[in-house]
């Protein structure tokens, strides 16, 4: 029991620290949506691990997740037909990466889903301001006539 609440809690702790980022930048999905992917991931895997699935048994499991939380992601991306636009598809792969995370930490790889959290931060946080360094410069010659 104390196994699970530990997987379960590093699960919420990984997908709320995810959900954080994404809710301060005024994302579809935020805190508790990360958080709850994260926890039933966790769980579902759990899940299988105490009813003894074989890891066949185990990999259909994880399959179906990710094949679910995919679709789940789907569900966050707009296309504006207006303007030609895609917006959601960056919160779409936070979502299916908290997945992973929770998977992570419910097959107690407690070490892997820390690495992977801290990855997607970086790709997130890091990377999401380096690329709009390169869009505010691509405006500013777009106007320039460059």
């Amino acid at each position: 029991m104390l196994e699970t609440a530990i997987y379960l809690s590093v699960a919420a702790v990984l997908g709320g620290v995810i959900g954080l980022q994404r809710e301060r930048r005024s994302k579809p999905a935020g805190l508790r949506t990360h958080m709850l992917v994260a926890v039933g991931t966790a769980f579902f895997v759990i899940i299988g691990r105490e009813a003894n699935l074989t890891p066949e048994g185990l990999s259909r499991v994880i399959q179906g997740l990710a094949t679910g939380i995919g679709f789940i992601g789907g569900g966050v991306i707009l296309k504006h037909s207006e303007r030609l636009e895609v917006h959601g598809l960056t919160t779409a792969g936070s979502l299916w990466v908290t997945a992973a995370l929770g998977v992570a930490a419910g097959m107690g790889l407690i070490g892997a889903a820390l690495v992977g959290a801290l990855m997607t931060l970086l790709i997130l946080s890091v990377v999401g301001a380096v690329e709009k360094s390169f869009d505010k410069g691509a405006a500013g010659r777009d106007r320039e006539g460059d």
